[in-house]
């Protein structure tokens, strides 16, 4: 399944919609201001809260968390030592899986794998307009919401590395 996200800057207090490949609104990025670290929710099209977001408070590197309710799913940061390209590793909440993101981060040309098989790849490539990459999700299996939920951590992550996020 292929989706359309539009967004000016990853920014605290900044919404946006994700169009499934038909068009049709499919999740609602909703990033919240005025909190202590950086936060989001990802909505349904019906305004359900399907999966939380937010900045690990202490922590030695910048670390998000993915939660589904009060449920931890994954906890997404940087790989140390990921000297060429952008790295980040996606620990999930079982403890023994690992997903490697890898790829131009801030250029949106990245690639989301488990063991080595292609899960999605977020792109630009596939659309003109500047400020709109594409999420496909590769695997049926794979849960959509949690893949773009890593996706908006890791450029959340990369721009604010790079200064572009306060």
């Amino acid at each position: 399944m292929r989706y359309e996200v539009r967004e000016r800057l990853f920014a605290v207090g900044e919404d946006y919609w994700i169009e499934d490949e038909n068009g049709r609104k499919a999740f609602l990025v909703d990033g919240k201001a005025m909190r202590m670290r950086d936060t989001f929710e990802l909505k349904g099209p019906d305004g359900r809260v399907l999966i939380d977001i937010h900045q690990k408070m202490f922590a030695l590197r910048d670390t998000m968390m993915i939660e589904r309710g009060d449920e931890p799913l994954a906890k997404v940061k940087r790989k140390r030592l990921s000297l060429l390209r952008n790295h980040y590793r996606v620990e999930l909440a079982d403890g023994s899986t690992e997903l490697d993101v890898s790829g131009k981060i801030l250029d949106r040309e990245f690639a989301v794998e488990y063991e080595g098989e292609l899960l999605a790849e977020i792109s630009r490539r596939w659309l003109r307009v500047r400020d709109t990459y594409g999420v496909n999700v590769v695997r049926e299996d794979a849960d959509p919401a949690l893949l773009i939920a890593v996706a908006v951590c890791v450029i959340h992550l990369a721009e604010k590395e790079r200064g572009v996020v306060d």
